[in-house]
This record gives C-alpha cells, sequence and structure tokens, in this order.
C-alpha cells in the first residue's frame, strides 16, 4: 500500500506558505511546533513500523506535515486537531499534496483528550504530541482506545528519558509506571531542533511502545497507589503510605503481604509490585 509518489511531503516553504494562507501562527498554549523537514516525516513512518491494515491516530496534525507521510502507509488516518482553523484547513492540504489518498482521512477537530471513539478503530498512535501535555494525552488514548496495539510519538527528550526509563534509575517515576501498565516502552532516537518551525527551545525525542497485557488489579487503584508513593519519593513506602493506607502500621502490613520491603523506596518498584500492594486488603 505505501507509494510515496501519491503523496507530496511538505518543506519549509510550503509550511510557511500554508501557514500565511490559512492564518495560523503557532501558539505555545497549544504547544504548537511544526514539522517541515521531508527526512523527519519518513523516519517516523519508517519507525513506526506501520501495516497497510494500520489504522492511525494522529494527534495534533498542525498543517499535515506528518498526516501527508502517514497516508500512504496505513489503511486509514484520524487527524485529531484541538485547533479549529488547522482542522478545517487540513482537508483541503491534503487534497492538494495527496488527492488519490484523501479517503482514508478522517478529521476530528477535538481536543485528544477527549477522545473517546474513533471509527474505524485505530491500531496505532503516531504523533507529534503537543509538548505541554504529552503524557496525559498518551495516557489517555492508551485507556480510552484498547484497539490501540503500537505506537511512536515525539515529545520532549526529558519526557521519552522518564517513559522509557526502568526501576531503579533516578528519573522512573509517575508517567513511567502508568506507561509500564499498558504498554512497553522504549527510546526511538533524538530529534533535532532544527526540524521545526517555530524552533522549540527544548530538544525533542522519539518514544516507541507496544501495547501489553495489564497485571491484575484495578487500574485506578494502582494508579491511585502509584501518586501517593512517589509524593514523596525519598522516603521509605512505609511513611510514604501512611497516608494511603490510613496508618504507616496498615502500610507496613500491605507492603508485607504483597512481597515488598517496608524500607524500600517508590523508584526501586516495578509495575506489577504496585499493582500487588494495590491488590491487598
Amino acid at each position: 500500500m505505501t507509494d510515496p509518489a501519491t503523496s507530496r511531503l511538505l518543506g519549509p516553504a510550503e509550511v510557511r506558505a500554508l501557514a500565511e494562507r490559512f492564518g495560523i501562527r503557532p501558539t505555545k498554549r497549544l504547544g504548537q511546533n511544526f514539522v517541515h523537514d521531508p527526512n523527519t516525516v519518513r523516519r517516523i513512518v519508517k519507525a513506526a513500523t506501520l501495516t497497510p491494515d494500520d489504522v492511525v491516530v494522529e494527534v495534533g496534525p498542525g498543517l499535515g506535515s506528518l498526516t501527508l507521510a502517514l497516508l500512504p502507509a496505513a489503511r486509514h488516518v484520524h487527524a485529531v486537531e484541538i485547533d479549529p482553523a488547522l482542522a478545517a484547513a487540513l482537508p483541503g492540504t491534503v487534497a492538494e499534496f495527496a488527492a488519490p489518498l484523501a479517503d482514508r482521512l478522517t478529521v476530528t477537530n477535538l481536543d485528544a483528550m477527549r477522545v473517546e471513539r474513533l471509527d474505524p478503530a485505530p491500531t496505532a498512535v503516531v504523533a507529534n504530541l503537543p509538548y505541554n501535555v504529552g503524557v496525559p494525552v498518551l495516557l489517555h488514548l492508551l485507556t480510552a482506545l484498547p484497539s490501540l496495539e503500537k505506537g511512536l510519538v515525539m515529545v520532549q527528550q526529558e519526557v521519552v528519558d522518564r517513559l522509557a526509563a526502568g526501576p531503579g534509575s533516578k528519573i522512573y517515576g509517575v508517567p513511567s509506571v502508568k506507561l509500564a501498565w499498558f504498554a512497553t516502552a522504549r527510546k526511538a532516537g533524538p530529534v533535532p531542533r532544527a526540524v521545526f518551525w517555530p524552533v522549540p527551545n527544548v530538544d525533542s525525542g522519539l518514544l516507541a511502545f507496544t501495547r501489553r497485557e495489564p497485571p491484575p488489579g484495578d487500574r485506578a487503584a494502582v494508579f491511585a497507589l502509584v501518586d501517593a508513593a512517589f509524593a514523596q519519593r525519598r522516603k521509605a513506602l512505609r511513611p510514604a503510605l501512611a497516608g494511603w493506607a490510613g496508618s504507616a502500621a496498615a502500610a507496613e502490613q500491605r507492603l508485607r503481604a504483597a512481597g515488598v520491603d517496608p524500607m524500600a523506596r517508590a523508584e526501586t518498584l516495578d509495575v506489577e509490585a504496585f499493582a500487588r500492594i494495590a491488590a491487598q486488603p
């Protein structure tokens, strides 16, 4: 299905011209930094390991740089865009640069945090996520769209590092554990600042993930425990979880019942350990 000849990609001149045509000025409030390098979007699509049967959800398509690269590689692309002007402009851009593939695109003008269902059901998320809400958007999509099997997202390099971190790392924390509930994640490489317009003041990177079976237990209960444990990450779990359990003694009882050292710290536990603790009566 992949046919590069059916989709022209956007370079710096095209991105600036489209922005001027539609009266678009990137805003920090929406975390907008548009990719204007064709090689970068080709690299992202290749790294996403899409199949011709995949249905992709792209959050924050902006002016369409990545969208145009995704359309030849997937059966369908859901572009979820919060900015009404950008959402209205995208179908016309696709008609201009990838007319034979226009029927593969559905544009939804919506905050990604409010997405609950998309048809056809997405199997992959590939996106340059808005940097100010990247983590909550990713976790929401994995919660709301159980059909998602894999993904490749671009966020700040610092966020990539945290999401891919494992137990024992100094940067392992709440986002690391919560993503691990849903998926196995890995770093997929840096992205130069120069490929964006406007140039961001942070480094960017790619995060790849594959959905996995979650541990047994109630996700909301486990996530509440994780929040409590890392709220005082420098403390041992016994005192750190006193408020969550009702007392330090109750916390110790539940920790021991789960096979966890009460004097361990949150950063040493994997998601399975948190699930065991949360399951204790």
